[in-house]
C-alpha cells in the first residue's frame, strides 16, 4: 500500500508553524493511542502513521529533505539506510513525552523523570486571633502545631542509622519503567519500588520507614503592626515535613482580630464614642478619652451636642505597607440625668425658664425647617 503524504496525514498544510503541526498530531494521537482503543488494528495503524509523519516533520533536517525529494529524500519509501526507520523512534519518543507525559506516564515538566523521593511537605494553616492593641505594636505569637517532623534518628531518608536506600534495580533508580508499545514506548510508575526510584531494605526503626514522625512543634511568629483581618503570613519551612528526606512545606498563619469592647477599625482609623455629662456640655472642659496607648484630655469646647465628633491625629493604627498612623474620631453624646434631687430639679426648671429656646440651636433650626415645610 502506497504511503500517504505526511502533511495529509496530519491534516495540515504544507509551510504550517511547528505549534499548529504539534497540535495537529497531539489530536491524532489522542484519537488513535492504543490505550484508548484496544484490539483496533486500524486504530493502531493511524496512530502509527500519524507518529511517522510528525517524527519527520517536527526534525528541521528530515522535513526539508521531504519537502524537497519526498519519501525519496528520507530513503524511498520512509525506511531503510539513511531514511526514517519506524522501527527505531530514537529521540522522537523525547518529543511523545513533552507531549504527553501528564497523560500516559512520561516526563516530568522539565524532561526529567518523575520520582516520588524527595517530595515536598503539604503546606499548614494556623488560624491566629489577636487583639486591637496587638495591631498597634505588633507581637510575637507563640503557636503550638501538632504537625510530622523529619525523624532525626534517620534523618528523614527512612533507613536505619548505619544503612542507606538502595537504588532500585528495576527502575535503575529512575523510578520508571519502560513498556514497548508496538513500535512506541512509554513510561509507567515501577511496581518494584512504588515509583520511588529507591527501596529501604532495613527501616529506621523510630519512622518505620517514612522518614517523618508525628509530634507537636513550638514556632514564633513575629506578628507585623498593622496587620488586617485575614491577611495571611508565610513562615518558610514550617509546614509538614517532606517525604523521604524532600523539603518542608511552608506555614500560613491567618490572622482575624478579635471584636474590641471600645473601639471600632476602618482600616487605619479608630472609632468610639464617649459620654460627657450634660453640664460638661453646657461649659465645655476637660473630659477623659480613652485610646489604644491609654488615656488622654481632650478640650470640649462649650456648648457641645451629642453626635459632634472630635478627631485625634495620630493616634489611629499604623500600616504595613507605609509609615505613619491614621487618627481616631470620637463621637461625644450628652448625658442625660435620670435622677434629680429637689434642689437640682429645681435649678433645671428656672434654667429652662429663664433661657427658654435662646440655649437649644438645634430645636430652633429644627422648628424653622418645621415652618417651612408646612407654612
Amino acid at each position: 500500500m502506497s504511503k500517504r503524504d505526511y502533511y495529509q496525514v496530519l491534516g495540515v498544510e504544507r509551510g504550517t508553524s511547528d505549534e499548529q503541526l504539534k497540535k495537529a498530531y497531539r489530536k491524532l494521537a489522542l484519537q488513535y493511542h492504543p490505550d484508548r482503543n484496544p484490539d483496533d488494528p486500524d486504530a493502531e495503524e493511524r496512530f502509527k502513521e500519524a507518529s511517522e509523519a510528525y517524527a519527520v516533520l517536527s526534525d528541521p533536517e528530515k522535513r526539508r529533505a521531504y519537502d524537497r525529494f519526498g519519501f525519496a529524500g528520507l530513503g524511498g519509501d520512509g525506511a531503510g539506510p539513511g531514511g526514517f526507520d519506524v522501527g527505531d523512534l530514537g529521540g522522537f519518543s523525547d518529543v511523545f513525552n513533552d507531549l504527553f507525559g501528564d497523560l500516559f506516564g512520561g516526563r516530568g515538566p522539565r524532561g526529567g523523570r518523575r520520582r516520588g523521593r524527595g517530595q515536598r511537605g503539604a503546606d499548614l494553616r494556623y488560624n491566629l486571633e489577636i487583639r486591637l492593641e496587638d495591631v498597634l505594636e505588633g507581637m510575637e505569637a507563640q503557636l503550638k502545631l501538632p504537625k510530622t517532623r523529619s525523624c532525626a534518628t534517620c534523618d528523614g531518608n527512612g533507613a536505619e542509622p548505619g544503612t542507606q536506600p538502595e537504588r532500585c534495580g528495576t527502575c535503575a533508580g529512575s523510578g520508571q519503567v519502560i513498556l514497548q508499545q508496538g513500535f512506541f514506548r512509554i513510561s509507567r510508575p515501577c511496581d518494584a519500588c512504588g515509583g520511588q526510584g529507591e527501596i529501604v531494605r532495613h527501616r529506621c526503626p523510630d519512622c518505620r520507614g517514612a522518614g517523618r514522625v508525628e509530634g507537636e512543634q513550638k514556632i514564633s511568629v513575629r506578628v507585623p503592626p498593622g496587620v488586617e483581618e485575614g491577611m495571611r503570613l508565610r513562615v518558610a519551612g514550617e509546614g509538614e515535613a517532606g517525604i523521604a528526606g524532600g523539603p518542608p512545606g511552608d506555614l500560613y498563619v491567618v490572622i482575624s482580630i478579635a471584636r474590641h469592647t471600645l473601639f471600632e477599625r476602618d482600616g487605619q482609623e479608630i472609632h468610639c464614642e464617649v459620654p460627657i455629662p450634660f453640664s460638661s456640655a453646657v461649659f465645655g472642659g476637660e473630659v477623659e478619652v480613652p485610646t489604644l496607648e491609654g488615656k488622654v484630655q481632650v478640650r470640649v469646647p462649650e456648648g457641645t451636642q451629642s453626635g459632634k465628633v472630635l478627631r485625634l491625629r495620630g493616634k489611629g493604627l499604623p500600616s504595613v505597607h507605609q509609615s505613619g498612623r491614621g487618627d481616631q474620631f470620637v463621637q461625644i453624646f450628652v448625658e442625660v440625668p435620670t435622677r434629680l434631687s429637689p434642689r437640682a430639679r429645681q435649678l433645671l426648671e428656672e434654667f429652662a425658664e429663664e433661657c427658654g429656646a435662646e440655649v437649644s440651636p438645634v430645636s430652633r433650626g429644627f422648628m424653622e425647617k418645621l415652618r417651612d415645610l408646612f407654612g
